[in-house]
């Protein structure tokens, strides 16, 4: 039998797991749109390429349901920040994408300054592995000097060393919850052992 003859399915069905409708069926277009003739012989590239186009997507997983459906299954990025550049406001996603700002979300703590978004990302790891929450969490202002200082929802504002992250954090945290402290406006951690509070 001739290979050339055999018949095989098209992909007909394209079901998108993880986004909102609209996102969903915009994504479910453009890959409708590669002309999908060959079930058996999919390109991935280019379906890999569509996919990765949307900002929203942390990391994905392709399956084929025989004969001729296509399942993708998207986990979708986290909104950790807000940030302005060159005048148009932006989320930052935990997968280090700028996303356009279509969500109104005043609860995430903005961004001064202009940092290197994986610089901002390697930052947040610290702050994890502290014992701050993320949620007393009212802004991030970046300096130059590679520097961040945070301030709280209490207007509580924290000055960190650029070079001993993790340290300055937990000093800043010991102090701010000490009962001894009270009216606590500024937490100077920049110099290596050593807490400047200022009322």
């Amino acid at each position: 039998i001739s290979f050339n003859k055999i018949n095989f399915k098209q992909a007909k069905k394209i079901k998108i797991v993880g986004l909102d409708v609209s996102e969903s069926k915009i994504l479910s277009k453009k890959i409708q749109n590669l002309n999908l003739e060959n079930f058996f012989l999919l390109n991935s590239d280019k379906i890999n390429q569509i996919i990765n186009s949307n900002n929203l997507v942390e990391n994905y997983k392709i399956i084929k349901i025989y004969p001729s459906t296509l399942n993708v299954y998207i986990k979708k990025t986290d909104l950790v920040a807000k940030i302005n550049l060159e005048g148009e406001l932006y989320y930052i996603g935990s997968n280090g994408k700028l996303i356009d700002n279509n969500f109104l979300n005043d609860e995430l703590p903005y961004i001064f300054g202009k940092p290197n978004i994986q610089d901002f990302l390697n930052f947040l790891k610290f702050l994890d592995n502290s014992k701050f929450s993320y949620e007393e969490i009212n802004s991030f202002y970046y300096f130059q000097s590679k520097r961040w200082d945070i301030k709280l929802k209490n207007n509580v504002v924290i000055k960190l060393s650029n070079t001993n992250i993790k340290k300055s954090l937990d000093g800043a945290y010991r102090f701010l919850n000490d009962s001894s402290f009270k009216n606590i406006k500024i937490i100077d951690a920049r110099i290596n052992d050593q807490i400047i509070i200022n009322g």
